[in-house]
C-alpha cells in the first residue's frame, strides 16, 4: 500500500461514504482518519458543510480499485500512481513562539525568572519557551537592559507565556545534558534556586503534625498524693454541709401594711392674687377710675 494520502482527506471521505459501499475501516485507512471520524461523517455529525471530492476524477483513485474494495472488506485501497511528480518542498524551521501584544512587556520578567531558577537552560531553550531574542537574554543576564531596575522575576507559566509541560520538558533536557557533561567523580551541584515542593507551599497538603496529647505515666507516690487530696476535699465538703444544716436562720415575717407605700396627699395651693403682677395692675387701674 502506498504511503500517499488524498490531497483533501475529509472531502474524499465524504464522497466515498456517499457514493461507495466501502467499509469505514477502508475509508479511514485510505484517508488517514479515525474510524469513529468516518462514522461521524456518515451520521452527519462530522464534516458538515464539506463538499465531497471525487478521487476518480482527480486521478487519485481508480474505479477498479474501488470495486475490488467493495467486493472484499479486507482489501486495502491503493492510491493511483502519480502522472506528475511534484517536487518536495523544503521543511521550514520552527519560528519563535508568538506572544500576544498584551503579554510582550512581561517577557523580560519571565527571562529573569528562568535565569535565576534554571541557570542550566540554554539561550535557545529560553527563546523557545518565552519567544524572546538572544540579545535580550544577554542584556538581562549582564544587567545592561534598559529596564533592569524595574524587572521582577515572574513565572512564565503564570504569565501565560508557555505551558508547564513545555517548561518541564526543557528543564529535564537541560538536566540530562548537564549530567552527561559532568566529569566522573564530580559532586552533584546543590539546586539552591529550585522551587519548593507542593507539600511545603500548598496549605493542608503536606504531612500533618501529630496533635494527640502524650500522656505521661505517673508514679505511685503521685497517685497516692492525688487520692489523699480528693479524700480531704470530700471530707471538708461533708463538714460544711453538716454545719449549714444545723444552723437555723431567724425567720422574719414582713408586715404588708408597714411596707405599703404612703402616698402623699396633695394640698391645694391657694391662689395668691398679689403674686400675679398682671392682676395687681388691673386692680390699681380700676381704683384710679373710681377715684
Amino acid at each position: 500500500m502506498s504511503d500517499r494520502k488524498p490531497l483533501m482527506p475529509k472531502a474524499t471521505a465524504v464522497w466515498l461514504v456517499d457514493n461507495t459501499a466501502l467499509t469505514f475501516e477502508q475509508i479511514a485507512e485510505l484517508c488517514g482518519l479515525h474510524t469513529l471520524e468516518v462514522k461521524g461523517i456518515a451520521d452527519g455529525d462530522v464534516a458538515q458543510g464539506i463538499k465531497g471530492m471525487d478521487p476518480v476524477t482527480s486521478g487519485q483513485l481508480t474505479r477498479d480499485e474501488i470495486e475490488r474494495g467493495e467486493k472484499n472488506d479486507g482489501h486495502k485501497l491503493r492510491m493511483a500512481e502519480q502522472k506528475v511528480i511534484l517536487p518536495q518542498t523544503a521543511i521550514r524551521k520552527k519560528r519563535p513562539r508568538y506572544t500576544p501584544v498584551s503579554r510582550r512587556h512581561d517577557r523580560p520578567n519571565a527571562v529573569l525568572w528562568l535565569l535565576r531558577q534554571h541557570p542550566e537552560l540554554k539561550d535557545s531553550q529560553i527563546v523557545r519557551l518565552v519567544g524572546t531574542t538572544k540579545p535580550t537574554i544577554t542584556q538581562i543576564r549582564e544587567r545592561t537592559h534598559w529596564n533592569t531596575s524595574n524587572l521582577v522575576p515572574q513565572d512564565p507559566v503564570t504569565l501565560g507565556l508557555c505551558k508547564q509541560l513545555d517548561l518541564d520538558a526543557e528543564v529535564l533536557k537541560a538536566a540530562k545534558r548537564a549530567a552527561a557533561n559532568r566529569p566522573a567523580g564530580a559532586p552533584i551541584p546543590d539546586p539552591g534556586g529550585a522551587l519548593l515542593p507542593a507539600s511545603e507551599t500548598v496549605p493542608r497538603l503536606g504531612p500533618k503534625p501529630d496533635l494527640t496529647p502524650q500522656l505521661r505515666e505517673r508514679s505511685e507516690a503521685e497517685e497516692d498524693a492525688e487520692m489523699f487530696a480528693r479524700l480531704q476535699q470530700l471530707s471538708s465538703g461533708d463538714e460544711e454541709d453538716a454545719d449549714t444544716s444545723d444552723e437555723q436562720p431567724d425567720v422574719v415575717f414582713a408586715d404588708p401594711v408597714a411596707e405599703a407605700p404612703v402616698e402623699a396627699e396633695a394640698e391645694p395651693v391657694a391662689a395668691d392674687a398679689t403674686s400675679d403682677p398682671v392682676a395687681t395692675v388691673d386692680e390699681t387701674g380700676e381704683d384710679d377710675q373710681k377715684g
